[in-house]
C-alpha cells in the first residue's frame, strides 16, 4: 500500500482504480466527423500512459440529432462510433487506466444552424448567451424520443468497451429541466417541485440502467448549488444528491458549483489564473458527508499539494486535475518516482478551454506536445551525436529551445540580453492576476539547470559572440520590440507611448488616457487596466468590432471586471489616424473602415498596442556565416525530419529564428517553434 493518499486504489463498483487522479470531462475538439480518431486516441493514451486512474472521455458525447456538436463533440446517437470507442477504451486499457465518458443532450447550449438544422431543445424559452440561440420549447413526444437516445447511445458506449458513464447535468437539458431559473414547461416535467423538475433525469437514468445493466458504472455530473439567486441553492443541491442516491442506480457524483451559461459564470465555475485555487472543493466535500457516495470535483486544482489534501482531508474521492494533465500528462509517473518537482505546472493561461470555445482545438500554452501526441513527444529523446547550440534570447521560446537542447544531450550556451530570463512574460506578470505566467519560465530554467545549460545574463549578444563559441546550431529567440506605429503609416510617432512603457514602470499614466489596441492581445487591456487602477479616466479603442478580440472568452472577464468599476469607456470600429501635439495635450484623430467619418479628441496620453517589430539584426548578420543562410524546409520540420539543407558550403553553423523574432506571435507559437525544430536536431 503506498502511504501517499494520491497513490492508494479505490473501488468503484467493480473497478479498482489504480489512484485518486482523473482527467474529468473536457472536449479537446480532436475528432474527426464526430469521431474519437488517432489524434483523440493518442491524446488520451498519453495521460493513461502517464499514470491516470480514469480517463472521463468527452464533454460531452451528444445521445440525439438535434444535439449537434457545440465545440467538437463526440456523435453517441451514431453506430459508427463503436469501434471507435472501442480503440479509445483498448488504448487507455492498455495502460492500466479505466475508460468512462460523458454523455449529454446540449439541450439550448448549442444552436439550430449546425449539423441537420433542427430546432435546439430546452424545457423553456430562454435564450444562452453564451451560444447564442432561442431553443424550441419541448414537447411530449420530444422528451420520450431524448430519454430513448440516452439509453441507446449509453448501450453504444457498453458495446465500445467503456467501463462506464457519466451524465452531464450543468448547464445542459438534463439540469435545465432540475433548475428553476430555466425550467418553464407546464405538467408533470414542470418547475412545480423537486420531484417533477428531476423526473426527466430520473427517467434517463432508469432507462440506462435498465439498458446496460447493473455490472456498469453510471455517474452523474451535476450543479449543486447554481450560486444564483432563484436558481438551484445548497440546500436544494443536497436534496437533489440524496434524491439521486435513492435511485439505488447512481454510483457516484461529480459535483459543479455554479453556472455557464455567460463567460463571467463559466469562469467562476473553472477558474482562471489569479482567481483563488479549488474554490469550490470543500462544497463538494459536504456533498460527500451528506450522502456518503463516491464523490468527484474538479475546479482549478493545479497541484498536487491541493489534490493530496483532498484525499487525506476526506473531501474527495476522485480528484480531477484536468488542465493540470493537459499542461503535463505524466504527473502521476512522476510523483511515483519522487520528480514532483519536475511536474510541468498548469499557470491557469486558459489557452486550452478558451480555444475550445471560440471553435478551436485545445492547445496547452506551454506544452506544445498536448494534442499533438502523433508528432510531438512528451519526453524528449536522447540525440545520436552531441553537438553544440548557442541561443540567443531566455524568453520563453529561447528557453524552450534550451531546455530540449540539453534534454537531446547537446551542450547548450545561451546569452540573454537582460539580467533575468523571461522575456515578455516578465511583463505581462507585473500584473498581480498574471504572476503565475511566471512558472513558465522558472519550469525551464529549472529544468535547464538540470541539463547544465551555461547562460551569459547582461549580455547583448554581437556577431563575435556567437562566432566565438564555435556553435554547430545557432537559435536567434531575441523576441521583439514594441511597435510604435500606426496602421501602415511606416513610420514610428514619438508622441505615442507603447503598452510595454506602461507595463515596465517606464512611464506613469497620465490623467486621461487613450489605449488604442490595434493587436487586440493581452497588453493593450492589460495597460488599460494599470492606468485604470492608477486613476486615470481610459478610454479602450479598437478598429475591431470586439474588445481585445485575442483575449478569448474566460480570459477577458477578470479585466472587465477590473475595468468597469472604473473611468474607462469602451470603444469599438474606430481607427486612431494620427497623432499631434495640442498645447500640453495630445490630439488625436480618429476614423473608422467603415465610412469616410472623423473626429478630434484630446487627451494627455496615448498608448498603442500594435505588436512588436522582430528584433532580427544579430540573425541578418549572422546569415552570410551559416551553412543553411537561415533558411528553414518547412517539408523537414512537418514531418519531423532534421534539418539538413545547404545552401553555403562555407557556413560553419546551421541558423535559425523562432518566435516573435520571426513575426509577432504568441507564447504558444515561440514554444512550438522551439519545440519542432530542436526535437530533431
Amino acid at each position: 500500500m503506498h502511504t501517499d493518499p494520491l497513490l492508494q486504489t479505490y473501488r468503484l463498483k467493480h473497478l479498482t482504480l489504480r489512484n485518486r487522479l482523473m482527467t474529468t470531462s473536457h472536449e479537446p475538439a480532436y475528432t474527426e466527423d464526430g469521431m474519437p480518431k488517432a489524434r483523440y486516441i493518442a491524446y488520451h493514451a498519453e495521460r493513461a500512459k502517464g499514470g491516470v486512474a480514469l480517463a472521463m472521455t468527452a464533454g460531452s458525447a451528444v445521445v440525439s440529432r438535434d444535439s449537434p456538436p457545440a465545440f467538437g463533440n463526440i456523435l453517441a446517437y451514431r453506430d459508427e462510433v463503436v469501434p471507435w470507442i472501442r480503440r479509445l477504451t483498448d488504448a487507455l486499457h492498455e495502460h492500466g487506466c479505466a475508460a468512462m465518458i460523458q454523455l449529454t443532450h446540449l439541450g439550448r447550449r448549442t444552436g439550430w444552424s449546425k449539423g441537420d438544422w433542427l430546432p435546439s431543445v430546452a424545457p423553456g424559452p430562454h435564450y444562452e448567451p453564451a451560444h447564442g440561440f432561442f431553443p424550441k420549447v419541448l414537447e411530449d413526444w420530444d422528451i420520450a424520443r431524448i430519454v430513448g437516445d440516452f439509453a441507446d447511445a449509453a448501450e453504444r458506449m457498453k458495446a465500445g468497451g467503456m467501463d462506464g458513464i457519466e451524465l452531464e447535468a450543468y448547464g445542459h437539458l438534463i439540469d435545465n429541466f432540475w433548475s428553476p431559473l430555466t425550467n418553464t414547461l407546464d405538467g408533470p416535467y414542470g418547475p412545480q417541485t423537486l420531484e417533477s423538475r428531476m423526473r426527466f433525469g430520473l427517467e434517463v437514468i432508469d432507462a440506462i440502467r435498465e439498458r446496460v445493466g447493473d455490472d456498469f458504472v453510471l455517474g452523474v455530473r451535476f450543479t449543486a448549488d447554481e450560486n444564483c439567486g432563484g436558481g438551484i441553492d445548497p440546500e436544494m443541491g443536497l436534496a437533489m444528491a440524496e434524491r439521486l442516491k435513492a435511485t439505488g442506480k447512481v454510483d457516484f457524483l461529480n459535483v459543479i458549483r455554479g453556472r455557464i451559461h455567460t463567460d463571467p459564470a463559466l469562469t467562476d465555475v473553472i477558474p482562471v489564473q489569479g482567481m483563488r485555487n479549488a474554490p469550490h472543493m470543500d462544497f463538494a466535500g459536504t456533498i460527500r458527508a451528506a450522502t456518503g457516495l463516491p464523490t468527484f470535483h474538479a475546479a482549478k486544482i493545479p497541484d498536487v499539494a491541493t489534490a493530496r489534501h483532498a484525499v487525506s482531508a476526506g473531501l474527495l474521492d476522485m480528484v480531477g486535475m484536468t488542465r493540470a494533465h493537459i499542461a503535463d500528462p505524466h504527473i502521476v509517473r512522476k510523483i511515483m518516482a519522487g520528480r514532483e518537482e519536475d511536474i510541468r505546472p498548469c499557470v491557469g493561461a486558459n489557452y486550452c478551454l478558451d480555444r475550445i470555445y471560440q471553435g478551436g482545438e485545445a492547445l496547452c500554452m506551454h506544452n506544445a506536445a498536448s494534442g499533438r501526441e502523433q508528432t510531438m513527444p512528451q519526453d524528449i529523446p536522447p540525440a545520436e551525436e552531441r553537438r553544440k547550440v548557442v541561443v540567443v534570447g531566455a524568453g520563453p521560446g529561447g528557453l524552450e529551445a534550451a531546455r530540449v537542447a540539453a534534454a537531446r544531450g547537446h551542450e547548450v550556451v545561451v546569452f540573454e540580453a537582460a539580467d533575468q530570463p523571461g522575456g515578455q512574460l516578465r511583463l505581462a506578470a507585473r500584473s498581480e492576476r498574471r504572476r503565475e505566467m511566471m512558472s513558465i519560465i522558472d519550469w525551464r530554467m529549472a529544468q535547464c539547470a538540470a541539463g547544465d545549460v551555461t547562460f551569459h545574463f547582461n549580455t547583448w549578444a554581437e556577431v563575435d559572440d556567437v562566432m566565438s563559441e564555435t556553435a554547430d546550431i545557432v537559435i536567434v529567440a531575441s523576441g521583439g520590440l514594441p511597435n510604435v506605429e500606426l496602421f501602415e503609416t511606416n513610420g514610428e510617432n514619438a508622441l505615442l507611448t507603447s503598452a510595454w512603457d506602461l507595463l515596465s514602470g517606464d512611464v506613469k499614466p497620465a490623467n486621461t488616457v487613450l489605449v488604442y489596441d490595434e493587436a487586440g492581445d493581452h497588453p493593450g487591456l492589460q495597460a488599460a487596466e494599470l492606468a485604470a487602477m492608477a486613476g486615470s479616466v481610459v478610454e479602450v479603442m479598437t478598429p475591431h468590432r470586439t474588445i481585445a478580440p485575442d483575449v478569448m472568452g474566460m480570459n477577458l472577464v477578470p479585466y472587465m471586471r477590473a475595468l468597469q468599476d472604473k473611468a474607462v469607456t469602451l470603444t469599438v470600429a474606430r481607427r486612431l489616424l494620427a497623432v499631434a501635439p495640442s498645447g500640453n495635450r495630445l490630439k488625436a484623430t480618429i476614423g473608422t473602415d467603415y465610412s469616410a467619418f472623423r473626429s478630434n479628441i484630446e487627451v494627455d496620453q496615448v498608448v498603442v498596442n500594435y505588436g512588436t517589430r522582430p528584433l532580427d539584426e544579430l540573425y541578418h548578420a549572422l546569415r552570410p556565416a551559416s551553412l543553411n543562410l537561415g533558411e528553414v524546409d518547412y517539408n523537414a520540420l512537418l514531418h519531423g525530419r532534421p534539418q539538413t539543407l545547404v545552401r553555403n558550403q562555407d557556413g560553419a553553423f546551421r541558423l535559425y529564428r523562432i518566435g516573435d523574432a520571426v513575426s509577432p506571435r504568441n507564447t504558444h507559437a515561440a514554444i512550438y517553434d522551439a519545440l519542432r525544430l530542436v526535437k530533431d536536431i
